[in-house]
């Protein structure tokens, strides 16, 4: 939305800042919740999610189940499927058996569930937030005020520190691809990053038709192949709740060992991405060949990129078994680099009261943050915490879940009890006791059983 009957009112329970995939599941719990007052501001001028890696054939790798609120309140009006039957086409969509559901399908649901929202509000960006007995936050059009806040602001391309200078319309991340992708025709292009946004802008370039297409494609990857991303059964299980908990729990050294081994489980590449690129090199090696120069290079880590002598970009990169070193000029450089968590900027001096753990803020297991204000007054933290809470933290997966452990804060309904894996994360004693936690208890009980438990 873009302006509501929360234009005339100051003072709420909840003020989100943010409007992206995350803060969009809280509001689509607490949208309702006469307890909860809430409203959700983002300086964007509309709902946008990845917007210029639409790439066509794009799908998302997490099920159709994982949307804004399925996983905790299958009978939530924002459901994925309540987007499909609102917009009538529910049937086509059972029909047309997606193996996958379609990137952009999914970004359309999301923006549908933003705009239905009343208590969603874009074109409004939040300047700055102090604390005086209450949140004081100061728009760039009022001033408000809440009694707790949830921070979901997303993350940012990240690119080498080397390469920022040279950002533009010939070297450029992902993120931007849609918007520059014309002008590769004829040109050499260098693909930095081995992951999901790598494979696919490999892919599309491979397929434009003949006068679109590069002369040549290089793609480079620091990892030993391109490998695909573990979706089996019981690697899901790292992104059930239960486990999200006991991660929690384990000493730092052990968390980032964790997340380091277990990486391909959320950064790999989808199957039938790889699946698709491999045919497509099949028929342009054997069956039409010479029509475009490829080359697939891993175990290489990018130490430069400077401008050549013909108007052009020199990548310079490490053999990381041998350490020796090859360069390679390209017309166009693409950096597949991923994101790294928003600065949280508008939180000023607050931001001094906030206990961190590394660089990220410590939070509690509602996802509030451990900060030096009354313990009534919260400030919660989504999408930021991958460190504390595991590789899940970043993707869709139990963004549902999370949103309903901020909402049980706030007015007391906690997620409903799941069976845990069958996997035993902790010794039996502890696995036992986890299993008779039931939303019966007060907030205060549960804390302090979960506390007594997982500590």
């Amino acid at each position: 939305m873009t302006g509501s009957h929360k234009d005339i009112q100051s003072h709420f329970k909840l003020l989100g800042i943010g409007a992206g995939p995350a803060n969009l599941s809280l509001a689509s719990l607490v949208y309702g919740k006469q307890e909860i007052n809430n409203i959700f501001l983002d300086g964007k001028s509309s709902f946008s999610w990845h917007d210029d890696q639409m790439i066509d054939g794009a799908t998302l790798q997490v099920s159709l189940f994982k949307d804004l609120s399925t996983l905790t309140d299958p009978t939530n009006e924002f459901t994925f499927l309540a987007y499909l039957h609102d917009k009538g086409r529910i049937y086509h969509f059972l029909n047309a058996q997606f193996d996958e559901i379609p990137r952009r399908e999914f970004r359309n649901y999301l923006a549908w569930a933003a705009e239905k929202n009343e208590n969603v509000v874009f074109g409004e960006k939040v300047l700055t937030v102090d604390f005086d007995n209450v949140f004081k936050i100061v728009t760039d059009k009022r001033e408000l005020t809440a009694d707790n806040i949830a921070i979901g602001v997303g993350t940012q391309p990240w690119v080498p520190e080397f390469a920022t200078a040279h950002l533009g319309q010939t070297q450029f991340h992902v993120s931007q691809y849609m918007q520059r992708n014309s002008r590769v025709a004829g040109k050499r292009v260098t693909i930095i990053g081995g992951g999901q946004s790598g494979a696919e802008v490999f892919l599309d370039l491979l397929s434009k038709p003949d006068g679109e297409r590069p002369a040549g494609i290089h793609w480079i990857s620091r990892r030993r192949n391109f490998f695909p991303i573990d979706d089996s059964t019981f690697t899901n299980d790292f992104y059930m709740p239960c486990y999200s908990d006991y991660f929690n729990k384990l000493p730092l050294h052990l968390r980032q060992k964790t997340n380091r081994e277990n990486v391909l489980t959320s950064d790999g590449i989808s199957e039938s991405t790889l699946r698709q690129i491999y045919q497509k090199l099949y028929s342009l090696n054997f069956i039409t060949p010479g029509q475009i120069k490829i080359a697939l290079q891993t175990s290489r880590s990018v130490s430069n990129v400077k401008p050549g002598g013909n108007n052009d970009w020199r990548v310079e990169y490490c053999h990381l078994d041998s350490s020796g070193m090859e360069s390679q000029e390209a017309d166009v450089v693409v950096w597949a680099t991923g994101y790294r968590a928003t600065e949280k900027h508008f939180l000023g001096a607050l931001g001094e009261r906030i206990h961190r753990e590394k660089e990220e803020f410590v939070v509690d297991e509602d996802f509030a943050v451990q900060w030096d204000g009354p313990e009534k007054n919260n400030i919660f933290v989504q999408n930021a915490v991958r460190g504390q809470r595991g590789l899940p933290d970043l993707n869709l997966s139990l963004n549902a879940w999370r949103a309903q452990r901020i909402m049980g804060r706030l007015c007391g309904e906690y997620p409903s009890h799941q069976h845990p894996s069958f996997i035993d994360w902790a010794p039996p004693a502890e696995n036992s006791m986890l299993e008779n936690l039931s939303i019966d208890f007060d907030e205060k009980e549960w804390k302090r059983i979960s506390h007594s438990v997982l500590s």
